[in-house]
């Protein structure tokens, strides 16, 4: 039986981006979003579903695209354990458990979340270890591109006819 999915949460470098670090010669910080991916947050919202960005990285342009996506949940600057344990603070705050969580990830900080979300994926790109997890959802998507968008429309289903009525 597939558990009902009451929060969805995401990982940012690899999944919600390319993986890439791009900077300038003043040393700007860039990073790519797939607006696919930030439409995935919108049909999440619309079905009642709480969302949230878990990083280790620690950017002001990752609380922009967090802002823009209307995330309910933003965590950064995450040790190897801290996104578990962050999900874990989610789940309390939501009273619910890891078990009606969706969580994607593709590297090995995402591991331990990976193992206990009740449905969990990654993207194409993910490292092998990642790959390996038990029951993990292998997307056909890279991160950056849709991996996200591709997660939630397997959760969701038909999510096009609810979503235009």
């Amino acid at each position: 039986m597939k558990p009902q999915i009451k929060v969805f949460l995401t990982d940012v470098d690899g999944v919600l981006t390319d993986a890439g670090m791009y900077y300038t010669e003043n040393g700007d910080e860039f990073k790519k979003f797939s607006t696919y991916d930030g439409m995935a947050f919108e049909l999440l919202r619309s079905h009642g579903i709480k969302t949230g960005i878990l990083t280790s990285e620690k950017t002001q342009i990752v609380a922009n695209r967090a802002k823009k996506i209307k995330a309910d949940y933003l965590y950064q600057g995450l040790n190897r354990d801290g996104k578990l344990q962050a999900a874990i603070e989610i789940c309390s705050m939501e009273n619910i458990s890891l078990m009606e969580l969706a969580y994607i990830g593709d590297d090995l900080n995402c591991i331990g979340l990976l193992e206990k979300a009740g449905v969990a994926a990654c993207p194409v790109n993910a490292r092998p270890e990642v790959k390996k997890i038990p029951g993990i959802i292998q997307l056909q998507s890279r991160g950056g591109q849709g991996a996200v968008r591709e997660f939630v429309e397997k959760l969701l289903g038909e999510y096009s006819k609810s979503y235009n009525e």
